[in-house]
């Protein structure tokens, strides 16, 4: 059996988008605690789109980031002391700035409302494009919640296995000590319902027979990876994206892909199962790319 092609781990910073909101505060206190696990820095970013014209509205927004950036940084080193921290206050686009900083960070990660857009650092849009644009995995985290202590939980796809997703989340459980929950999804064919009963169960039977062994065949190379890391493989009929949201309830965290696309920027999307994920799953979403 071939092995997984395993990434090497990213070593570049932990990068999270910070604009005052309870949400980006909630981001920078999950990323500051993930970034201790992985050994990297964090790096709190804040970006606003520069006005064109007034030199002094520009300069009083900048002297509000530099005092609101430096408050949280302090706030962050009290909460980790051994964690370097720094921060990057930058006049320019959010979009543009958060994808920039993708392609030299380990992680980046946001605040998020769920049902809906996201709030402040990310408006209306903006949220999709760098979800659609980062060069790196993508974390959302929600306010006012608890650390969530459930397993980390990844949606699995086998007809597009991602070792990237799957390095991601045993690397996820192992950073934490946590078990992993691999959740693949899986329908009959369109046209089975129309068959007679018997026949039904059957080739019910049979597909998940072929389901089970595929499953199986994917992660034994991961487990034997990562013996410390306990692995339950669920396979569950029914539609990805809401099996995968309900299977999310007692996570601690969701990893879900998201697969690249060669084609222009504009026809990158996210995809069903993790826009579900992004808008409605309550614990922190990892939202890695592959491919």
């Amino acid at each position: 059996m071939t092995g997984p092609s395993v990434p090497e781990p990213a070593t570049g910073p932990v990068v999270v988008g910070f604009d005052g909101s309870a949400e980006s505060l909630a981001a920078t206190e999950w990323a500051a605690h993930e970034a201790r696990r992985r050994g990297v820095p964090l790096e709190v970013l804040e970006a606003w789109p520069a006005p064109k014209r007034d030199t002094a509205v520009s300069d009083q927004a900048h002297q509000r980031a530099l005092a609101h950036l430096a408050e949280r940084e302090s706030a962050l080193r009290a909460l980790v002391p051994e964690l370097p921290v720094g921060s990057a206050p930058v006049s320019a686009d959010p979009v543009e700035a958060l994808e920039a900083a993708s392609h030299r960070a380990a992680l980046l990660v946001l605040g998020s409302r769920g049902l809906g857009t996201l709030r402040g650092f990310l408006v209306g849009s903006v949220s999709q494009e760098v979800l659609r644009r980062s060069a790196c995995p993508v974390v959302l985290v929600r306010a006012h919640q608890e650390e969530p202590t459930g397993p980390v939980t990844v949606g699995l796809d086998l007809a597009h296995p991602a070792d990237d997703v799957l390095a991601f989340a045993f690397r996820a459980a192992a950073l934490r000590s946590a078990p992993l929950r691999v959740v693949h999804v899986w329908s009959p064919p369109a046209g089975s319902e129309y068959m007679a009963y018997g026949a039904i169960g059957g080739l019910e039977g049979e597909l998940s027979s072929v389901e089970w062994n595929g499953l199986a065949e994917t992660l034994d190379p991961w487990r034997t990876r990562h013996p410390d890391v306990q692995v339950t493989a669920d396979l569950v009929r029914g539609k990805p994206a809401l099996e995968l949201v309900e299977a999310a309830a007692s996570a601690s965290l969701l990893v879900v892909g998201r697969r690249l696309r060669h084609l222009p920027l504009r026809h990158h999307h996210l995809g069903p199962v993790a826009h579900a994920a992004v808008h409605h799953v309550h614990c922190p979403v990892a939202v890695v790319p592959y491919g």
